[in-house]
């Protein structure tokens, strides 16, 4: 295996039993890989997982995010329509801490986005997420009034946007957006 079709670069051989292999990384977004056998046994042959990304990248894309959106001469120059996207999309896919620092820079992102840059209504994936908490913590006796990090930190966001969109005079449209025609029909009846 090969960043270059020649495997002249960061090149990695293996061959025997799968103890013999050990995991490594190859710089960039191809592999090649070459599967050459001598027909000395009658097994299928190999099989390899490759992942794309690296642990440390999402801390380092972090830090990096969070300090170009503390540096108000920066802000200006930042497509912050294209990172909101970008950012929803991170804090829907991700877990545990990583989705708290997600959550971290869309309120960075809202607090110093201009008119019309942030599409809240790409929020309703995590509104269906707080909703649910919300219902569940109403039902949770054990512990009531405490509230888990990622709950308030939805919470959080949600207070905020809400007070963007009524700042921007789109309240009803993003309240809208977020909630299902289910949910308004349930409201309704109430």
């Amino acid at each position: 295996m090969s960043s270059s079709s020649d495997f002249q670069q960061d090149r990695h051989s293996f061959s025997g039993s799968p103890q013999k292999w050990t995991d490594f990384e190859l710089p960039g977004d191809t592999l090649y890989y070459r599967f050459t056998s001598d027909m000395s046994n009658t097994e299928w042959g190999y099989k390899f997982t490759v992942t794309a990304g690296h642990l440390g990248r999402f801390q380092t894309g972090f830090e990096i995010l969070k300090q170009m959106l503390s540096e108000e001469r920066v802000i200006p120059h930042l497509p912050l329509a294209k990172i909101w996207e970008w950012q929803v999309g991170v804090a829907c896919r991700q877990t545990g801490h990583q989705r708290l620092k997600a959550i971290h820079l869309l309120l960075k992102i809202v607090q110093c986005s201009s008119q019309g840059d942030c599409d809240l209504t790409l929020l309703k994936p995590l509104w269906q997420l707080f909703t649910h908490m919300e219902n569940n913590s109403c039902h949770d006796t054990a512990k009531p009034g405490i509230l888990l990090p990622l709950h308030r930190a939805l919470a959080e966001l949600f207070f905020v946007t809400e007070n963007r969109a009524t700042e921007l005079g789109s309240l009803q449209e993003y309240l809208l957006a977020l909630n299902t025609e289910d949910h308004l029909h349930h409201c309704t009846a109430q």
